[in-house]
């Protein structure tokens, strides 16, 4: 036998004191972790669908630490975020509220308005509170300015309780950044040779939570990656690792998108080791997920239906990790639970009361990651009112296993088994017309809660002007605005007004006397005849709010091109949006072809109907970074109007009105 085999007594005795000792040392922490609140850390990782991590059954990407984590807690297998992209997801998980009630329901793009309010109580905000240290690193995406001193920005993270903000974006997002130096970092000075952002955010979160134990304090740490954000970029090594291993290439199995895993997944290593090392991963709770399905860009959703921006399950159905020390581990959890519940479950956790004066949608998973039950819930809810290809306004709702999906721009609704059919692929609407109606009830009463949007002009019963130019112009005044500064011939008689090109193009915009007095109004124009074939490029209608010439907020459809979309013009500066999922896929034709533009806060929404049809969502567009609307000072400046272009021949519209909701 060998020396390394030998044992004597005193080894033995020596190795049980050593037992003893760490057995003491294990109890002591334990005893200690009880009484102390729980440390909390919350991993976020950007656009990855739920087939990508080793646990969920992907066996080319490498990703051991993040399966260690499940198989220490729990698994789940309907994780969900609140939205199909990351700022509501983000919204949602800061505020434990549905995004449509929190205002924010799609990506927050570089150029608008919108952000987290801070009257919204918000998860780091009430732990900071209750004496926890609170640190943000990576991307937060809840504010869309991007000039001026970072900390004054509306809706910045310091503003929303982050003690402190580490690598987090100055300037837009967009399209990947993952290299020093960084074009959205401009400030953060470099720490590692060839410096993979990754790494460096993987860094930054071992040293904050080694500075947060060492100032004595429980620590929230909200380490939210870039990755795997396109555009996908990675250490070359990594790459080469991945492409050229079998299969690389097919789907499931991206290089990229595997190198830039392994690197958030060393992440998860060092984060578990630092905690072990400074003896708090006995009171430390890890939660990891993405903030939605995977990009169709990058790679499927397979087995899921729809990816990033729809809300089938692949848009919303995520991988979600939970680990609490203690409790048993290796549990699949099958309870469908979302972002929306991440806030009450972490409160609950550190035994920290909830504000009483927010209304909370989610609810506490707490007892499930002490080893109990998972909580009764009666429904989830998502609504995504936006064109974003491949996804479309749409709106959903999980009861137990039955899913309710419906198209908000023709209430198309289908119906979907989720445990029998999780790929979405029998509508059973006619077969399950009873369970189709149930589903349908509680969607149509969440729309109405969140009142996230207006509903279409039909419910806006009361009446502020109806003209049907039975007698002239009386009442309205004719604008013509650049480019062609020419309103052709206007003239309105026996129930028609007519505009007329007169052999150039001619836009003639007529504004009425009618005050925008409240801000849930609708201007509908209704169309007899449109210019049609006399047109080459131009044969458009707009309805909407008008101060002159030089400033309006109008929704517009174009007959020729079959396109819709909307105009801002402020000062003389004109900013448009034609919506491109709807080119060529609508068609209004008269007469009694109808358009409206709704009011609503900050935003309009569009509505058309084809005669003898019923009122189609067209699209919601949020102005309000180019003129508030929703101030009743500003919006008694602007009169309810409508219009016309054309580069040829007549159009003829038959009625025009304004209404309110209320």
């Amino acid at each position: 036998m060998g020396k390394s085999a030998s044992v004597d007594r005193r080894t033995v005795l020596k190795g049980l004191g050593a037992a003893a000792v760490a057995l003491t040392g294990e109890a002591t922490e334990a005893t200690a972790a009880a009484a102390a609140p729980p440390n909390i850390v919350v991993i976020l990782i950007d656009d990855l669908a739920r087939r990508e991590l080793g646990c969920y059954g992907n066996t080319f990407n490498e990703t051991p630490n993040m399966d260690r984590l499940a198989a220490d807690g729990i698994r789940f297998t309907a994780g969900y975020s609140g939205a199909p992209v990351c700022s509501p997801t983000r919204a949602s998980l800061m505020t434990g509220q549905y995004p449509a009630r929190v205002g924010i329901t799609e990506f927050l793009g570089p150029g608008g308005d919108d952000f987290l309010p801070t009257s919204f109580q918000t998860l780091p905000e009430t732990l900071r509170g209750a004496g926890y240290r609170t640190c943000l690193i990576g991307k937060w995406h809840l504010s869309e300015t991007y000039t001026g001193p970072v900390r004054d920005r509306p809706g910045n993270p310091w503003s929303h309780g982050f003690d402190e903000v580490i690598a987090s974006e100055q300037q837009y997002i967009a399209d990947g950044d993952y290299f020093y130096p960084y074009f959205m970092l401009p400030d953060l000075p470099q720490r590692l040779d060839n410096e993979y952002l990754t790494d460096r955010l993987n860094l930054e979160a071992t040293d904050f939570i080694t500075r947060a134990h060492g100032a004595g304090s429980p620590f929230f740490l909200y380490l939210s990656h870039y990755a795997t954000h396109q555009t996908l970029a990675a250490p070359q090594p990594l790459i080469d690792k991945y492409a050229a291993k079998p299969g690389a290439g097919q789907p499931g199995k991206k290089p990229v998108l595997a190198a830039m895993l392994e690197v958030i997944d060393g992440g998860v290593k060092r984060i578990r080791d630092t905690l072990s090392s400074l003896g708090i991963a006995g009171n430390t709770i890890i939660l990891l997920l993405s903030d939605n399905g995977g990009d169709s860009a990058t790679d499927t959703s397979v087995p899921f239906r729809g990816a990033k921006a729809t809300l089938y399950e692949g848009g919303v159905r995520v991988p979600m990790i939970a680990y609490r020390p203690g409790a048993p581990g290796g549990r699949v959890v099958d309870a469908p639970l979302s972002t929306v519940d991440f806030m009450p479950t972490l409160l609950a956790a550190a035994g920290i009361a909830a504000s009483a004066g927010q209304k909370a949608d989610g609810v506490s998973f707490a007892e499930l990651l002490d080893g109990g039950a998972a909580p009764a819930r009666d429904a989830l809810f998502w609504v995504y009112p936006h064109w974003h290809d491949p996804g479309l306004p749409s709106a959903s709702v999980r009861k137990g296993r039955y899913k309710l999906f419906r198209r908000l721009h023709d209430n198309h609704e289908e119906l979907y088994d989720l445990i029998a059919d999780e790929a979405e692929t029998t509508d059973l609407t006619a077969s399950m017309p009873a369970k189709a109606t149930e589903l349908r009830t509680a969607l149509d009463a969440h729309l109405r809660d969140v009142d996230r949007f207006p509903p279409s002009p039909g419910a806006f019963p009361t009446a502020l002007l109806e003209q049907e130019f039975d007698a002239g112009l009386g009442g309205f005044t004719v604008l013509a605005p650049a480019p062609e500064s020419r309103a052709g011939t206007v003239a309105a008689s026996g129930g028609a007004l007519t505009v007329t090109a007169g052999g150039s193009p001619a836009f003639a915009l007529l504004r009425s006397t009618l005050a925008v007095g409240a801000d849930n109004v609708a201007a509908i124009v209704s169309q007899r005849s449109y210019a049609n074939a006399a047109t080459t490029a131009q044969d458009t209608l707009f309805a909407g709010f008008v101060k002159d010439a030089q400033n309006y907020v109008l929704a517009w459809y174009n007959h020729r091109q079959k396109r819709a979309g909307w105009d801002v013009r402020i000062a003389g500066t004109l900013t448009g949006n034609r919506v491109t999922q709807l080119d060529g896929a609508i068609n209004y034709p008269g007469p009694n072809a109808r358009l409206a533009c709704v009011l609503h806060g900050d935003e309009i929404t569009a509505y058309a109907i084809a005669a003898g049809g019923a009122w189609q969502y067209l699209y919601t567009a949020d102005i309000g970074r180019f003129v508030r609307l929703d101030d009743p000072a500003v919006r008694a400046t602007y009169k309810f109007g409508f219009g016309a272009r054309i580069d040829g021949g007549t159009m003829t519209i038959e009625r025009f009105a304004a209404r309110r909701r209320q």
